[in-house]
């Protein structure tokens, strides 16, 4: 076990219970204690404070606490090869009872892990390259970015040695390993914002700027953006980072983040609020303190906001090559699905496969003469389509009570049912962007929705049944968090009423109007008039 660092917050009194249990012993050291004691011990052997130290290494204990765990594995940038998808779907075929979940923020996510299998889940995954350290806890989490980096033709400059670099200089860094809160990263070059900048810690962003006689083409820099409770939108700071720069802008917001970030409550820790404190002027004064001066921004080089979607066959940067965005109905597949998912992308492409922080997936690198083939395999046309229906295609699902221990309602399945029943229901020829969360925590991005669902109980005669709040208007196009409608609506009545709300947008909207813009142009006013109307009449 490593010594502990003296930090200088460590003699506040006022730190929350959590900061002290991790000045006992650093978040990391829980990963030797479970490889050399509790895989071999078992589940009683455990410590509390121990317990809460799991997520360093990943892991999650899983509704209802009876001895089973959930694990992250890092999927850094979103791009994985066939060979560590194949051992991640050995892993769940052995330890996980058969799922893989893909999750908003490109991972990898097991359920029905045990202590004594974690061991070997170590092992097999630094076999290939991979870890599920620090895919949760007080840590840098998974750095996301865009699953096309190196063949987007709508990029500025490839990512992918970048994200590389950052992955090597944050993962199991003790420098690093205790913050006041979860921290997130995204890194793209891409010029519809496809790794969402605006709600993360820390992004980066495609911009370029005349630096003397030279164009140079590098980031601009966001902090502070989260969602969960009370979420915030990220501020873009007044510099310029060349690409080698990142890693050290990177550390230095970090460290910001580290030392001068709350540790008093957990629910008020995230950079978020420094950074809402501070305000961006003084935060790019502080951060140009550890990392030297730094050109002001340069020219911000994006154009839009693609949400994250890539589905069909498309033209790579790459002359005469395609790549193939796939649907994942709610991120959810099985070890079988995962394998043949590494044999399409070795028998029509590189061997690399995309994870999308739209919980679906991408095969990279498909030569043209290899395209009819690809688009008639039997897992694309009746599982994973290139074209997906409307809603089913752009759902969005958090975990739920199913295993998860914060939410308070059931989701994966039924939002995609309730997708299954808007398909069937309502006809509609532009995309709508339906994400559905157990909890306020909002793994499901549910403030970046069209229509963003949030799971409530309501108190009725027969007792407490399941219900949702609804949001409207999310995106990050002109970037805006759904607003919440006077609606709470119980889950049996939750597909009826969407397909009436959603056969008013229908008939009200203009050509190629999204669902967020209609939000915009009508009012927020209105669709409550149209939601009050449709509950009176159920």
């Amino acid at each position: 076990m490593a010594e502990q660092k003296k930090w200088k917050w460590a003699d506040d009194p006022s730190l929350n219970k959590m900061e002290l249990t991790k000045l006992e012993k650093d978040g990391l050291d829980v990963i030797e204690t479970i490889v050399n004691r509790y895989s071999k011990e078992g589940y009683q052997s455990i410590d509390e404070a121990d317990m809460d130290r799991f997520k360093w290494a990943g892991v999650y204990q899983q509704r209802p606490k009876d001895g089973h765990f959930m694990m992250r594995v890092r999927i850094p940038g979103g791009i994985l090869t066939s060979e560590q998808a194949r051992v991640l779907a050995g892993i769940a075929a052995d330890y996980g009872r058969d799922l893989v979940d893909v999750t908003t923020r490109q991972a990898v996510q097991f359920h029905w892990l045990t202590v004594e299998s974690l061991a070997d889940i170590f092992n097999r995954l630094s076999s290939v390259g991979l870890s599920s350290f620090e895919a949760c806890g007080d840590c840098p989490r998974t750095i996301v970015g865009n699953p096309l980096a190196g063949i987007d033709p709508h990029e500025i400059l490839d990512t992918r040695p970048i994200i590389r670099q950052l992955e090597n200089f944050f993962l199991l860094n003790r420098e690093f390993s205790n913050l006041p809160r979860k921290y997130k990263i995204s890194v793209s070059a891409n010029i519809y914002n496809a790794a969402h900048a605006q709600i993360n810690d820390l992004a980066f962003t495609p911009a370029k700027k005349m630096i003397g006689n030279e164009e140079v083409l590098g980031f601009h820099v966001w902090v502070g953006g989260g969602l969960s409770a009370k979420p915030y939108l990220a501020q873009q700071l007044d510099v310029f980072v060349r690409p080698e720069q990142v890693v050290e802008v990177a550390a230095g917001v970090t460290t910001l983040f580290r030392d001068f970030g709350y540790r008093q409550k957990r629910t008020h820790a995230r950079l978020k609020f420094l950074v809402a404190d501070w305000g961006a002027e003084k935060f790019k004064e502080e951060l140009l303190n550890l990392t030297g001066a730094l050109p002001e921004r340069g020219e911000d080089l994006l154009q839009g906001w693609n949400a994250g979607y890539f589905y069909g066959l498309h033209e790579q940067r790459q002359a005469g090559y395609f790549y193939a965005g796939l649907s994942v109905p709610v991120g959810r597949m099985n070890a079988d699905e995962l394998s043949e998912l590494a044999r399409l992308a070795d028998e029509y492409g590189d061997g690399t496969i995309g994870t999308c922080n739209t919980q679906n997936v991408l095969i990279r690198n498909i030569p043209a003469e290899k395209v009819d083939a690809f688009r008639s395999e039997p897992i694309v046309v009746s599982r994973f389509k290139l074209k997906p229906n409307t809603f089913v295609g752009y759902a969005v699902s958090c975990t739920g009570i199913e295993y998860c221990n914060l939410a308070i309602v059931e989701t994966k399945e039924r939002m995609r049912s309730l997708a299954e029943y808007l398909d069937q229901t309502v006809q509609l020829d532009t995309p709508l962007r339906i994400h559905m969360v157990g909890c306020p925590n909002s793994c499901g991005q549910r403030q970046i929705a069209d229509i963003g669902l949030q799971g409530a109980l309501v108190k009725t005669a027969s007792g407490m049944v399941e219900a949702f709040d609804v949001y409207v208007g999310g995106t990050l196009e002109d970037p805006r968090f759904n607003q919440k409608l006077s609606a709470r609506v119980t889950s049996d009545r939750l597909g009826p009423f969407l397909a009436q709300l959603i056969t008013l947008y229908k008939a009200e909207k203009r050509a190629d109007e999204p669902y967020w813009r209609y939000v915009e142009r009508v009012g927020v006013e209105h669709i409550q008039q149209q939601v009050n109307e449709i509950l009176q009449t159920a």
